[in-house]
């Protein structure tokens, strides 16, 4: 099991630090980001979202010849 370290940030730093910030908290690492007003916000990993096709997206892009299904020479 992966050990939880907390890492507390300002917000004024995390705008310059966010790719290193997101890939602590990919490793693992709790991130949490404290805004000037005392509110704070966790940096937390979603996993890996997988694209589904939407029927009909390739339209425009696959061209077919016009002959595509006539029989094949011998």
């Amino acid at each position: 099991m992966l050990k939880t370290i907390m890492h507390q940030i300002n917000l004024k730093e995390a705008e310059t630090r966010l790719a290193e910030l997101i890939e602590e908290a990919a490793g693992g690492e709790e991130v949490v980001i404290i805004r000037s007003d005392g509110k704070s916000f966790k940096i937390v990993p979603l996993g890996t979202i997988e694209a589904i096709p939407k029927f009909g997206s390739a339209k425009g892009i696959v061209k077919m010849s016009d002959d595509f299904d006539a029989p094949l020479a011998k």
